[in-house]
Formats: C-alpha cells, sequence, structure tokens
C-alpha cells in the first residue's frame, strides 16, 4: 500500500513581506550576537564620532545595562529620529562602498539595539541643546529636551526582552563581562590617542575593571604606552618594533620576543587600516613569521597593524566586519612574514625579561632564624676546593672556532654576554658581564647558532656536503623510504644525498659538511619525523626551514661536553653576533641572564 505524500494537502506558502519589527530583530541576529556585540558598536559609532573620551559602565554582564558615554561631536534633536532608522548614516554617501575610513558604515547598530532592547540616547552638539528619543522592542517615542554636557550617551536595558529565547544562549555574566572587556582592550589598543574606562555597576559601589588614559606623543610611543595599559608591562618591555612597506602596504605595530610567547593566542591583535578583525590570513601569516622560533604547542604575542588605501581590501564582508578580504592576500603576507622576521632578527641575541624574572622567582632563600656570625658557622674539614671543567682535547664543534683570547680581555667581562668562568654539569656556561651572571645552555644555543649558518647557506649557494667514504645504509619501512625519497632533491640541497638501496633501506651518500662527523641514521629519522609532523601542510619553505632545524641539533655541541675557556667565549661571541640567538630553534631560551642587584637582593645585601 503507497504511503500518501506529506506534501500533498499542505496549503500553498504565500510571499509576505515581513513588518519593521521582524526585519530589525532579524538583522540584530547578524549584528548583535551577545552583549560584547553592542558594547562593540557603541564605542565604534564613539569613535567615529571623535571623541576623546570614552567610558562604557555595564551590569550583569551587559544584560541588564549597557551605558556607553563619550564626548564626541554629538546628534541634534533633527538627527536623533534619523539615527534609528535602518541603514541610515553619516559616514558614507554610498557611492563608493570600497572607500570606508570609518569603523561603522551600515547604519544598522542603532535600530537593530532598539529592536531587542530598551534603548535610550540623549546627545547635544557644541552651542545647541540636548535631546533625548528612546525605542523599545521597535517602538521609537517622540524627541524631548534634556540635560547633558556636549557629546552622547547611549543606555541600553534590557538586552534581548524582546527575544527572551536569544538569553537562553548567552553565557554566564562573568564570561559575557570578559568578553566586553576584552573588546574594549581591542579598540584601545586600535586607538591610543582616545581615553578608555570600563566600569562594572553590577554591585554596589561600582569598580572600575579596566582604564586607559589616551596617550601622547608620536604613534609608536603611544602605540607601546598604550600595549603596557592594555597586555602590560611585560608586553611592552620584550616586545620589538615593526615598520615595513611593500607596495602601497604598511606594516606598523609590536611583535615580542619568542620566549615571550603563551600558551594560547590571548595576545594576538590584528588591525587593518585601524579596525580588530579575527583573520585567519593574518593569523596564519603571524604563525609563519614565528615558524623557526615556537614549538607547534606556543603562540606569539603580537600587535600587528596592516594599513592600506582601503580600495585595496573590501571590509563588507560580514555585518560583524571582523573578517576582511584582500586584493593581494600573497603581498600582504609576505609582508607581515618578512616584516616580523627582520624585526626579530634585528634584536639579535635578545631574550625575554620574563625568562630571568621566573629564574628569580624559582630561587628560595633560607629563611635565617637569627643573626649567624661567620665564626659560628660550622665548615667540614678539610674545605672542598672548587675544581674547573678539565679542557676538552678534542677539535672544536663544527661551527665553534676556539680563537685564543687573552686573559685580561676574559676578566673584562665588558660584552653584552659577559666572559666565560666556568661549565656547570658539561651542559651550562657560566659568563660574568658588567653588572651580572648570563648562564647559557650551549646545546640550545650552539643548536640555533648551526641552524642560521645553514639557513644563509641555503639561500646563498646550498648547503655544502661531504661524501661519506663507505656509503652509509639505513633500513626503514617502505612507506618510511618512500616518504624520503620523495624529498630527495630538496635533500641534496641541504647537504643529504640519499638513494635507494632495495626494498626498504637507503644509502646516504653525502651528509652537510657543517655537521662534522654525524650519525646518519639517527639523522634521518628525526627528518622523517619532521616530514611525517608537517604532511603536506607549509609552504616548501617552511618545511625546509622545519628539516633544516632538525640537522642543525645532530651538528650542535652536545649537553656533557667539557668545553675550555676559548671555546666557550667564541660561542658567546658568536650568540652576540647571530640573530635570534636568544632562543633555540624549538622557542626555548638559550641564556638566562641575572642582575647582580636582583643575586644581591636574594642573599639580603640589598
Amino acid at each position: 500500500m503507497a504511503l500518501a505524500n506529506p506534501n500533498m494537502d499542505r496549503p500553498r506558502p504565500v510571499i509576505r513581506q515581513l513588518d519593521e519589527g521582524a526585519i530589525n530583530r532579524i538583522a540584530a541576529g547578524e549584528v548583535v550576537e551577545r552583549p560584547a556585540s553592542a558594547v562593540k558598536e557603541l564605542v565604534e559609532n564613539a569613535i567615529d564620532a571623535g571623541a576623546t573620551r570614552i567610558e562604557v559602565t555595564i551590569a550583569e554582564g551587559g544584560k541588564r545595562l549597557i551605558r556607553v558615554v563619550d564626548d564626541g561631536c554629538g546628534m541634534t534633536a533633527e538627527d536623533l529620529p534619523l539615527a534609528l532608522s535602518r541603514h541610515a548614516t553619516s559616514k558614507i554617501d554610498g557611492t563608493d562602498l570600497l572607500a570606508i575610513s570609518t569603523f561603522g558604515f551600515r547604519g544598522e547598530a542603532l535600530p537593530s539595539l532598539g529592536a531587542v532592547g530598551r534603548l535610550t540616547i540623549v546627545s547635544r552638539v557644541e552651542g545647541g541643546e540636548a535631546a533625548e528619543i528612546a525605542v523599545a522592542g521597535g517602538r521609537v517615542s517622540a524627541v524631548r529636551p534634556a540635560a547633558l554636557s556636549c557629546g552622547t550617551r547611549v543606555e541600553l536595558r534590557d538586552l534581548f526582552h524582546a527575544t527572551p529565547a536569544r538569553l537562553k544562549f548567552l553565557r554566564t555574566d562573568r564570561a559575557e563581562a570578559q568578553a566586553i572587556a576584552e573588546t574594549i582592550r581591542r579598540l584601545a589598543l586600535a586607538e591610543p590617542f582616545i581615553g578608555f574606562t570600563l566600569v562594572d555597576a553590577t554591585e554596589e559601589p561600582a569598580r572600575t575593571v579596566f582604564r586607559a588614559d589616551a596617550r601622547s606623543g608620536d604613534l609608536f610611543d603611544a602605540l607601546h604606552g598604550r600595549a603596557a595599559q592594555v597586555l602590560g608591562g611585560p608586553f611592552a618591555e620584550n616586545a620589538v618594533p615593526l615598520d615595513a612597506v611593500r607596495e602601497d602596504h604598511h606594516l606598523s605595530g609590536f611583535a615580542a620576543l619568542p620566549t615571550y610567547s603563551r600558551g594560547s593566542a590571548v595576545q594576538q591583535y590584528l588591525f587593518v587600516n585601524g579596525r580588530p578583525v579575527t583573520d585567519k590570513l593574518l593569523i596564519g601569516a603571524l604563525r609563519g613569521a614565528y615558524a623557526d622560533t615556537l614549538p607547534r604547542d606556543r603562540h606569539p604575542a603580537a600587535v600587528v597593524f596592516v594599513d592600506c588605501d582601503p580600495k585595496l581590501v573590501d571590509v563588507n564582508v560580514h555585518p560583524a566586519k571582523s573578517q576582511v578580504r584582500f586584493r593581494d592576500p600573497g603581498l600582504v603576507r609576505g609582508l607581515i612574514v618578512s616584516g616580523i622576521r627582520h624585526a626579530l632578527a634585528g634584536a639579535g641575541h635578545r631574550t625575554s625579561s620574563t625568562v630571568a624574572s621566573a629564574t628569580l622567582s624559582a630561587v628560595h632563600a633560607e629563611p635565617v632564624s637569627g643573626r649567624v656570625y661567620q665564626m659560628d658557622r660550622a665548615y667540614p674539614s678539610p674545605r672542598p676546593s672548587f675544581q674547573a671543567p678539565p679542557g676538552f682535547a678534542e677539535t672544536a664543534a663544527p661551527s665553534v672556532r676556539a680563537e685564543p683570547v687573552q686573559a685580561e680581555e676574559r676578566a673584562r667581562g665588558d660584552h653584552p654576554l659577559g666572559s666565560a668562568r666556568a661549565q656547570l654539569h658539561g651542559t651550562y656556561i657560566v659568563a660574568q658581564t658588567g653588572d651580572g651572571v648570563v648562564i647559557v645552555d650551549q646545546h640550545a644555543a650552539h643548536e640555533r647558532l648551526v641552524y642560521e649558518k645553514l639557513k644563509r647557506q641555503m639561500a646563498e649557494t646550498g648547503v655544502a656536503a661531504q661524501a661519506l667514504l663507505i656509503p652509509e645504509i639505513v633500513e626503514l619501512s617502505g612507506t618510511d623510504a618512500e616518504l624520503l625519497l620523495s624529498h630527495a632533491e630538496d635533500l641534496h640541497r641541504m647537504g643529504l644525498a640519499v638513494e635507494p638501496f632495495g626494498g626498504g633501506a637507503v644509502a646516504v651518500r653525502e651528509t652537510p659538511a657543517i655537521l662534522g662527523p654525524v650519525d646518519a641514521a639517527a639523522l634521518v629519522r628525526d627528518i622523517l619525523d619532521e616530514l611525517s609532523d608537517l604532511g603536506d601542510s607549509g609552504t616548501l619553505g617552511a618545511r625546509l626551514d622545519a628539516i633544516l632545524s632538525r640537522v642543525a641539533c645532530h651538528g650542535s655541541v652536545r649537553a656533557g661536553r667539557h668545553m675550555r675557556a676559548e671555546e666557550m667565549d667564541a660561542l658567546l661571541r658568536e650568540m652576540e653576533a647571530t640573530p635570534l640567538s636568544g632562543q633555540c630553534n624549538h622557542g626555548r631560551p638559550t641564556y638566562v641572564e641575572l642582575k647582580l642587584a636582583d643575586i644581591e637582593r636574594l642573599f639580603g645585601r640589598a
């Protein structure tokens, strides 16, 4: 028995025009996703109005109250009803949607907010009278006189009271308040010459959650000061300035040193023509810029601005205006990657100051229960004497030239990384500087030096190779052998010559000369691990750099090897001359610097 078609008895759908209230509520669903979205729209309106001070007050995560007060140009009584009309704006005239130089331009925010909450606007222009208008659930009141100094006050109460189903999708008051604070921080970074204040009035007395006073000076100084206010002093202290230009695109901002990396992408702020964005292209470019200085589970910290002609970027991609589309995305990505890498290379051997702070915090002085005089201290008898590590009789590591260093020159300690004084546990070099002590991880430091040399050789002429007297045969699985041989041409440019030897075996005939004697089998397996991790992701250049990083590890001074004073000093001097030597290829710091004043405080001598 055939089943009846359930659509046979359904009435024919009728096309009808939606009323204005339904249209506004639908539009609000795109523009106002959560309280933070409402704050973003209102603060951007204040910025576009030329405000120099903006104060935001919220209650219950913005669900009960959002109030934005600014000292901008204001609106007249005649402007207020028009401001609540859809697609009414003072920011564009509609002739060219690509020449957009303001935050807002759609004319949707205020009518959308009025459709889902109780909205009141009070505004006054200079030399005019203040006026007030209110809208609740889409119903607009008449304009009436009010009291206000120049500027605008927008108050939104009971967000989503007209669409209660949306309330179920909001998070806790605390989570929504944090999202609002993050929105304010992003806008504060975008506009360092404007003062921002965020107040939480959920409980009495109200408390100031965030405050950033307007900065002065040139743009770089203002942005640096604002970055310290928003991201904290450690970021500002460990960030290098960005300033690069490529074909009418300008890159500016600050990028933190790789050793100041974070466990998540919480300190990545990206702006296009001053507009905060969360664009995948820019995020990927930022990650690519740090590709050979950070492990995969760490994230860089940066405040990056890309400025260009508005006609070269489309910001009219999404109602939230958080995504953009560049006319030449490859050019922008290349600008970010090269600009940040150049800035980090210019930082030389610097490492994050937070490394020293973490070291000091890990050192705990023993509590002293009363004064102990020198004569009362007990010493073993006989007292042990300090012995420096024995000299290493073999030749120096492949890329550390042990040049003779005069004793008086080592005693001065006038180099940035000081002069070597001792080697501890065959792993750490202790050097004395003019005002402190430097502790160097010899393997991590030398690994970076070898890696940078390999990259330089690769770019210039290809890595020099040394032929093995007897090729080394490495047994692999069939899959691994196929993967390795598929990259044989690239590996040969790196100084590693491999060829099939039957079955799953490969023959290694040449190895990079800079590595000296090397375990070819271990090197091949490490390269296979890197190829498996990378898969097909990343550009060819990124894959080659990742493999070179693995290769560099095999040519570095190993932990446990004793070094002569001349070798240690040669390593320190080479670190000072090598870009990015403050961190190894995996993002770990290569040295820790402790100031003498900090050490004295540990011993109560300050």
